[in-house]
């Protein structure tokens, strides 16, 4: 336990930080989940939905500094090469 005042602020405000960063991390991984078991199941019209879920919800994460850039978009995009490969059949 830090002894200095402002130590023991920056240990809350970092662990305040870290939870609100793992809740948007694992928002993101469940409904990247619940859109490749669509995809799986080859439900076209609920996979669409819960892709436009996904995409939201990894550029929140991204708008707010969680994910990187570049690994935001790499995700999108694989996201939507299932979708596309779901639709062409």
């Amino acid at each position: 336990m830090p002894i200095i005042g402002s130590s023991a602020k920056r240990q809350r405000q970092s662990e305040k930080r870290r939870l609100r960063n793992r809740m948007s991390i694992s928002a993101v991984r469940t409904s990247r989940k619940k859109f490749l078991a669509a995809v799986a199941g080859k439900d076209k019209a609920k996979a669409e939905e819960l892709l436009k879920n996904a995409q939201q919800l990894i550029d929140a994460a991204s708008s707010k500094g969680v994910l990187k850039r570049n690994a935001a978009a790499r995700m999108k995009s694989r996201l939507h090469k299932k979708y596309n490969a779901l639709a062409a059949e």
